[in-house]
């Protein structure tokens, strides 16, 4: 099992929307091939900022199975105009 970590940090004043969206992109990734569960997790000390952790049966699975399919396009409309900066994603084993 894999598990995928980002920190999300989120534009000013726009977290109740991410939030919104997000409730319909989480559809989305635990839908896909080798998804086990995930976590989105907002920080206490900063209001803006969240953690999201996805497990995975492969690292493959995520970066090839989710990052090049059609629904990752859909994800990505939802969500990525909410970051600044953009999240730095890691795996842990």
């Amino acid at each position: 099992m894999i598990l995928e970590v980002a920190i999300l940090n989120i534009k000013e004043g726009l977290s109740k929307a991410f939030e919104t969206s997000f409730q319909k992109a989480e559809t989305i990734i635990s839908s896909m091939n080798g998804y086990i569960s995930h976590q989105l997790k907002k920080c206490i000390e900063e209001d803006n900022k969240y953690i999201l952790l996805v497990n995975w049966e492969t690292i493959e699975d995520h970066e090839i199975g989710f990052r090049k399919s059609v629904e990752y396009q859909e994800w990505k409309a939802l969500l990525h105009h909410f970051y600044d900066p953009f999240p730095t994603v890691e795996h842990y084993v």
